[in-house]
């Protein structure tokens, strides 16, 4: 009895997997990469040997040959079972901070995105801001350039990183395990000894921790496939940082960097002239101490008592010695 039992669940895994083998095979030919290679397996029930066999073999995947310039709009260039993450780092600075924190506010709505986190620091003259802004893929070139409309876009970076060999191969995984599940539980059912209940139990246990494991992995690359990452630092400047533009020649050089140099003196005189408004209480105070210790020195010096810091000890030297008045003696 325990023999026929053996081989009908043979048969029964064999036509299963043959008939799995049959539909992925279909689905392959309709989307060349809809799937990766489904894992082979073979599980078995082993009575006189109280516990289960299984056997797995993972076949290789190629990963996909694309490239992708990071200009082009991804919807437009890449097929759609091409897994791809984007990142773009943007870093502006802008004299009415208040606007264009509330233009970046409507942009990500407007895009269908949101704010993973966001961060305003206040504790200088001026406030700073960074973000991190997630999204969609189709959206994300759109996004960043508009961005460069609220702001001055100073400096932008931006990545891109293929992940569909590592998409395909935890699909494939998790195809394997959800297919392995199956089998040990319809093993537990048949099984009738309290030693291949515990086994199977257990096995049944890590296959399903598995599971939650590669469906958080999958998760997490569909959320990073479908909404595009943006990091965005803003600052809050009194003027622009000078841009200039490439000139030809000396003489248009020179006169560029006369430009630039007196440009740079003035905005120097104004933050200057700013700090001091800032501080101008505190500055005053010192500027009056000074002024009494600078009057008080010149009093001393003309009345000739200098203070007894600027008095220097003289240094008494010995008396010379005594004469001999006594006449030499021959």
């Amino acid at each position: 009895m325990k023999k026929l039992l053996s081989i009908l669940l043979a048969v029964s895994l064999l036509l299963s997997l043959t008939a799995c083998g049959s539909a992925s095979k279909n689905t392959a030919a309709e989307a060349p990469m809809a799937t990766a290679p489904a894992y082979k397996q073979e599980i078995g029930f082993d009575s006189a040997g109280g516990g289960y066999t299984e056997a797995v073999t993972s076949p290789a995947m190629p990963a996909p040959d694309i490239s992708v310039d990071a200009a082009e709009t991804p919807s437009s260039t890449l097929p759609e079972n091409v897994k791809m993450i984007y990142r773009g780092y943007l870093y502006l600075e802008s004299t009415a901070f208040d606007d264009a924190v509330a233009g970046l506010e409507r942009l990500v709505a407007q895009m269908g995105g949101y704010f993973e986190s966001s961060e305003l620091n206040n504790y200088s003259p001026y406030r700073s801001a960074f973000y991190v802004v997630r999204v969609p893929s189709a959206q994300y070139q759109s996004f960043c350039s508009t961005v460069g409309t609220l702001a001055q876009l100073n400096s932008q970076r931006h990545t891109t990183e293929n992940i569909s060999e590592a998409y395909y191969d935890t699909e494939s995984r998790l195809l394997t395990q959800r297919t392995k599940l199956e089998r040990l539980q319809e093993l537990l059912a048949k099984a009738d000894k309290m030693e291949d209940i515990i086994t199977l139990e257990s096995a049944i246990a890590d296959t399903e921790l598995q599971i939650e494991y590669l469906t958080g992995s999958l998760r997490k690359y569909d959320a990073l496939v479908d909404y595009a990452t943006v990091e965005i630092s803003l600052e809050e400047v009194y003027q622009l940082s000078e841009q200039e533009q490439p000139v030809v020649g000396f003489g248009a050089k020179l006169a560029e960097a006369f430009k630039t140099g007196t440009k740079n003196f003035v905005n120097d005189l104004e933050r200057f002239a700013l700090r001091f408004a800032r501080n101008w209480v505190s500055r005053l105070i010192w500027l009056v101490i000074w002024l009494v210790v600078i009057i008080v020195v010149i009093r001393w010096i003309r009345k000739g008592k200098k203070p007894a810091f600027l008095r220097r000890k003289k240094v008494q030297t010995p008396p010379p010695p005594p004469a001999d008045d006594k006449p030499e003696t021959k």
